[in-house]
């Protein structure tokens, strides 16, 4: 880097303002007949894990928290409520022999004849509850003596009904029972009654509350509005579950995806992870109900157009928590798991695994040609696990493109040492993960430039810009971070030949239940908005191009000369050549584009412009999209394009061809 670059870098860092004149004449040049590489279609993604609430109380849309009483407390979430002279008691009853998945049911004795007893439950942080919207409430039911009434009560914060319905005629096998009504008011924090009048003793279980405006109105389904923001971004793939998610605390508490699937009374509920990771974001209520499984996520796939990318266990627990680890020679069921994850996702419908796709409701394959083993393990442990696992992947399923990764850091030892194995195992795809500072961000513009371009792939799988610190819960979502993202990522277009995927992480938090930040996109119980990091993210995804084109400023690329970093893709489909410029000062950038092409160019070019006039600005619930894109015109003269790029400001320029 030079003094000048090493200068902005610390500005940046400072978030220091200074006054300097706009810069002319520059002169960047696009070599548009001269495509350098393919961009794999699915070039940019979205990661997702279920950290900051973003399953259960997040995306998944049901509104009862601990509806199959499973927490470790299994009345947490609940309450036990008296109106008028009622009287009961309730009773957790255990059948672990006769529902192992799902024991537990709770047992209600309620003398009711005049007035009601009952349950309440405070959903996740609240329920929000949107007024006019239609709610489907369903609950498991056992009557076992006696005949009592359910009625079904929503709860503003200040005390007010604002829905309400019945259910009776309970019978003495269990069935369920469903009852659906519409909302009075409009209430972020509202809870919901159960209340059984009369007088007699009724077993229960899955209690559930949706909203009926689900995505794609499918039942027991997800939020539209935040499912929205991922299908604005046209993601080119989506990793599940995660992350640390796959590998749990402990091998007892990894994801296993085959307790995720099938009817949703079936499906394990477990502690999620990050219940307790961080002490200083304590979280004893964060559970995985797995209503959102592995079938779900190959869904959500398919809806966005997305390529899905299951990530498995290789055989490890978290090695910054227990790091358990099986014995290699005991890893069979983790490699039969895998198998049958590709015939769960691929297979016929007469097969085992593909007959249970079909009756979830979805006889066609997923077509799945991803597979990644292990996540941010490192050391001898991983590289024995992963020889044995890709062996018999490759073997069998030669199809399938498998993921490995080289640790938790994008350097030291470690990671030399994993990338040195990788490379003799021919490995296909290597996810590297960064969680740094904005410097290290500009730093590596060329990180991949010199990379072995005979070697293996790269999936920039995890990264984010750290504000603070690495877990800090201090990071924030500024324009800082989003600019210094965006400025790295033309790196990444740049050398898309070795560079095959890419996506931020974590995707997703509860504004009132996040334990790790920053986050591509946040939300509350009735709210969602994108960060600044969001609409870099979508920028990228959606004018990815098909082609690398060479981008040069005084015949070198551009690569934080004069503080700025630049890219630039040829799209076939829409015959369009699209540059992406970053001007990381704080002043006026103007100068000249040169298309050098044989091809006529359009008069008329687009420009959807992001900036902030500060580098601390954010989005959020009350101004969602203070730093969002904007879109202008630009002309353009010959083969030139005149451009003007304003102080932090990330620029699209697209130029058709005629």
């Amino acid at each position: 880097m030079t003094t000048r670059i090493f200068s902005f870098v610390t500005i940046l860092s400072l978030g220091i303002s200074i006054s300097i004149p706009a810069q002319t004449n520059r002169f960047l040049v696009v070599k548009a007949d001269q495509p350098k590489a393919d961009i794999q279609p699915a070039m940019w993604g979205v990661f997702f894990e279920d950290i900051n609430f973003a399953a259960d109380g997040g995306i998944y849309a049901e509104l009862v928290k601990n509806r199959s009483f499973e927490f470790k407390s299994p009345l947490t979430g609940w309450k036990e409520i008296k109106q008028g002279d009622a009287k009961g008691r309730l009773l957790i009853i255990n059948r672990e022999n006769e529902k192992p998945a799902n024991p537990r049911v709770l047992n209600i004795k309620a003398d009711a004849m005049k007035g009601d007893f009952g349950i309440s439950n405070e959903g996740f942080r609240g329920m929000g509850i949107k007024k006019d919207n239609q709610y489907n409430f369903s609950i498991l039911a056992c009557s076992i003596e006696g005949n009592v009434k359910l009625k079904v009560e929503l709860i503003s914060a200040s005390g007010q009904k604002i829905g309400e319905a019945s259910l009776e005629n309970f019978t003495s096998d269990w069935g369920k029972y469903s009852v659906s009504f519409k909302a009075s008011a409009t209430d972020p924090k509202a809870s919901l009654n159960v209340l059984f009048a009369g007088k007699g003793e009724i077993e229960v279980d899955m209690v559930s509350l949706f909203p009926n405006d689900t995505w794609k109105n499918r039942p027991n389904g997800l939020r539209p509005d935040i499912v929205q923001l991922l299908a604005d971004m046209k993601p080119g793939f989506i990793r599940f579950p995660g992350g640390c998610i796959v590998e749990g605390f402990d091998l007892d508490n990894r994801y296993q995806w085959k307790n995720t699937i099938g009817n949703i009374e079936d499906r394990k509920t477990i502690i999620n992870r990050w219940n307790t990771e961080f002490k200083h974001r304590l979280t004893p209520d964060y559970y995985q109900s797995f209503g959102l499984g592995f079938y779900e996520y190959f869904q959500l796939a398919e809806d966005l157009g997305a390529e899905p990318l299951p990530i498995l266990n290789c055989g490890m627990a978290c090695q910054f928590n227990s790091a358990e680890v099986v014995p290699v020679d005991k890893l069979d069921p983790f490699i039969q798991d895998a198998l049958d994850l590709i015939e769960f996702a691929n297979g016929g419908v007469e097969s085992k695994w593909g007959s249970l796709r079909a009756k979830m409701g979805h006889p066609a394959p997923f077509n799945m040609k991803l597979l990644g083993v292990g996540n941010e393990q490192w050391g001898e442990q991983y590289i024995e696990r992963y020889k044995v696992m890709s062996k018999v992947l490759k073997e069998k399923h030669p199809e399938i493109t498998l993921i490995s990764d080289p640790g938790p850091s994008p350097d030291g030892e470690m990671f030399e040492y994993l990338w040195g194995e990788l490379r003799k195992l021919n490995a296909d795809i290597v996810d590297e993960h960064y969680y740094q500072n904005p410097s290290w961000f500009l730093n590596n513009v060329k990180r991949y430039d010199n990379y072995d371009r005979k070697g293996p792939k790269i999936f920039a799988g995890e990264y984010a810009v750290q504000t603070v610190a690495t877990t800090s819960s201090d990071n924030k979502n500024n324009w800082q971070s989003a600019l210094s993202e965006a400025a790295y990522m033309t790196g990444l277009e740049r050398n898309a030949d070795i560079v095959h995927m890419a996506s931020y992480a974590p995707l997703f938090a509860h504004s009132e239940g996040w334990q790790w930040t920053p986050d591509l996109i946040w939300f509350d119980n009735l709210h969602v908005y994108g960060t600044p990091n969001y609409y870099v993210q979508k920028l990228f995804s959606t004018n990815k191009g098909t082609q690398v084109l060479p981008l040069l400023y005084q015949d070198k690329p551009v690569t934080g000369q004069d503080s700025l970093y630049a890219s630039a893709v040829f799209d076939k489909n829409t015959r369009e050549i699209i540059l992406k410029i970053i001007n990381t000062s704080n002043k006026t950038q103007t100068g000249i584009v040169i298309i050098e092409t044989a091809k006529k160019l359009s008069s008329k070019g687009k420009v959807l412009i992001l900036k902030s006039n500060k580098l601390d600005g954010m989005n959020s619930f009350d101004d969602p999209k203070q730093v969002s894109p904007v879109e202008e015109l630009i002309n353009v003269k010959g083969k030139e394009v005149s451009i003007s790029l304003t102080p932090y400001s990330f620029t699209v320029i697209k130029v058709a061809l005629l």
